[in-house]
């Protein structure tokens, strides 16, 4: 399973008026797991941005001026999204800019180059009904640090999202439970899968790997206000002689 989780920066609200992307950030989420594969790029947008769009951003026309156009990047950008299934906040306004730049250098839509789109708000509203969805309410309600965002960026925006989309999405794993279809009988049949199980490797977790994993059990007892039931079984263990 490959997710992209995509953001954009614009020079303003509706490329109807000829506004631009002026910045692509996306990373990759691969098995749920993000990796360090990512697409990055700023934009020339040949124009200025909206003073409220710089409000946001605080990408200066000045600073836009040296970088690449969106035609020279389209053919990395393209072969980046390529059969992923993209995840994307607000997904219609991102789309919307991306078709018309697109268009403007005789490409198909978005949905022509990937598996589908998702839309990460929809998911949040349904999950959160009633209450704020934006990606900085939902860091908060996720346990996703996001201090250091003091302007939007794409690319930190993305990495954010694929945080926020691996902690919304997380009751959604498969436990792999069922891995034998038939359980081990007694006798001969039994021993030869409990041999068979005594062979398996055993590979130890990652530094990586356990921070990821603190960092998960945080956030759930974050949500339970207290600590969460795994911190309760793994204390009954460990205090068992």
């Amino acid at each position: 399973m490959r997710w992209i989780i995509l953001d954009t920066e614009t020079t303003g609200l509706d490329p109807a008026y000829g506004h631009r992307v002026i910045e692509i950030g996306a990373v990759e989420v691969l098995n749920r797991t993000v990796t360090s594969n990512h697409f990055h790029t700023y934009l020339n947008p040949d124009r200025d941005s909206d003073p409220g769009a710089l409000d946001v951003h605080g990408l200066t026309t000045e600073f836009l001026s040296d970088k690449p156009r969106f035609k020279d990047q389209v053919d990395d950008f393209l072969k980046f999204i390529d059969g992923a299934e993209l995840i994307i906040h607000n997904a219609s306004f991102d789309l919307k800019f991306l078709n018309a730049e697109l268009a403007r250098v005789e490409r198909k839509s978005v949905t022509d180059y990937c598996a589908g789109v998702t839309d990460s708000l929809a998911h949040a509203k349904t999950l959160h009904p009633g209450k704020r969805n934006s990606l900085d309410a939902l860091c908060d309600r996720y346990g996703v640090l996001n201090s250091h965002r003091t302007l939007h960026g794409a690319l930190l925006d993305s990495r954010l999202l694929a945080e926020v989309w691996l902690a919304m999405t997380r009751g959604q794993d498969s436990l792999m439970i069922d891995q034998f279809d038939v359980p081990p009988t007694e006798g001969a049949a039994a021993n030869e899968h409990r041999s068979d199980t005594a062979k398996l490797p055993v590979i130890l977790p990652s530094a990586q790997e356990l921070e990821a994993h603190e960092k998960y059990l945080a956030a759930l007892d974050k949500s339970v206000k207290g600590k969460c039931l795994w911190r309760t079984l793994d204390e009954g263990t460990t205090s068992v002689s």
